[in-house]
């Protein structure tokens, strides 16, 4: 049971909801259009026309960093969406039967895991180009060996309880037993692993899109954000750190919560 009074996790807890309220408000509201350039406003300070100020072309840094949130936001809950889906089922077949099956999968997941996930990202990326859907389905692809490790550890260990084994008595189907009874007892093993993941996610999108390879211009990305700030950082520090700010934010509040998630699981 999660324990909802432990401080890292209450902490945790407000700074992701603080984030996901600014990211939900931004699919329906931003102060300005954040792709709308202003000539005559180019790296304005911080007022309260522009409570963040404005970037180089003189677009609203606040609305560009509630967009770029929401879009690293949701590459990183896609990607970790991708490697949880086909950890589940790859890791629940290895599981499950074991033999060649485990044998062969568990090579497959040796061979991905065999490469620097950055590198392997970098190399998906060039082989399916640059975009918001490409990076999604490259770094679901680095996350599915993780999720699949654990799972096969835990129905391993699930299907020589005794709720498995009357189940089997009872003549009821090896993939209803596995799906359906088995796996959601490994979910609150891999709570913690999700939001880990989800952390993992949102640094290597930022990397990513700091190098170019993430989301394209003009729509905003805080990663690529980040490395236009880089070149402003003494005229307009006011960019880098509301940049910065929002990408410490979403993983400092994940990255708390995934301590109160790992606690309960092992409690």
């Amino acid at each position: 049971m999660i324990n909802t009074k432990d401080k890292n996790f209450r902490i945790g807890a407000v700074i992701t909801g603080f984030m996901l309220l600014m990211i939900l408000l931004g699919l329906i509201w931003t102060p300005y259009d954040p792709n709308a350039m202003n000539g005559a406003e180019k790296m304005a300070s911080p007022t309260l026309r522009h409570l963040l100020g404005t970037d180089n072309f003189g677009r609203d840094i606040l609305s560009r960093v509630i967009q770029g949130t929401g879009a690293t936001f949701l590459i990183a809950l896609g990607s970790v969406a991708i490697g949880l889906t086909a950890g589940l089922v790859i890791g629940g077949l290895t599981g499950w039967y074991g033999g060649w099956v485990d044998e062969l999968l568990m090579r497959l997941n040796d061979s991905i895991t065999a490469f620097p996930s950055l590198l392997l990202a970098l190399v998906l990326i060039a082989l399916f180009d640059t975009g918001k859907y490409n990076i999604i389905l490259a770094l679901g692809v680095l996350f599915i060996p993780t999720f699949a490790r654990i799972v096969r550890m835990e129905v391993a260990r699930q299907k020589a309880l005794d709720y498995v084994k009357n189940a089997k008595l009872m003549g009821v189907k090896s993939m209803r037993i596995l799906f359906v009874h088995i796996m959601p007892n490994t979910l609150p093993v891999l709570l913690s692993t999700v939001a880990i993941s989800f952390n993992n996610a949102v640094l290597a999108e930022a990397s990513m899109s700091y190098l170019g390879l993430g989301v394209q211009p003009p729509d905003p990305s805080l990663g690529r954000m980040l490395n236009e700030a880089q070149a402003y950082l003494l005229r307009a520090p006011w960019y880098a750190v509301s940049t910065g700010l929002a990408i410490i934010l979403l993983v400092l509040g994940f990255g708390l919560l995934s301590e109160g998630l790992g606690g309960a699981a092992n409690a």
